[in-house]
């Protein structure tokens, strides 16, 4: 299974560094108030995916939280749970 996995990713590489290869051209990135940025396409396209993915973890960074803080609390009830069973389950020590 490790070696379909490296033959993938290998395959995916490949792939992704003929296209970058391809794409070296530099193009012009207009923004307002006649801003301009010029660079190649693959650095551009790569820039943008890093950008993308950036905001989708920050986006999804405060319910992660969230459910982190909400575990915490479950896992303290649990062991409160199972103490307060063991101290039931375990017979008076017999006075002598």
């Amino acid at each position: 299974m490790r070696v379909i996995t490296w033959a993938i990713r290998i395959a995916l590489f490949v792939l992704l560094l003929a296209f970058a290869a391809k794409n070296t051209e530099p193009v012009t990135l207009r923004f307002y108030f006649d801003l301009a940025w010029q660079a190649p396409l693959v650095a551009l396209l790569l820039a943008f995916f890093a950008g993308g993915a950036l905001l989708g973890l920050m986006s999804m960074l405060g319910s992660w939280l969230a459910q982190r803080r909400q575990l915490g609390r479950l896992e303290k009830q649990v062991a409160r749970r199972d103490s307060m069973q063991d101290a039931v389950r375990q017979p008076p020590a017999a006075e002598g």
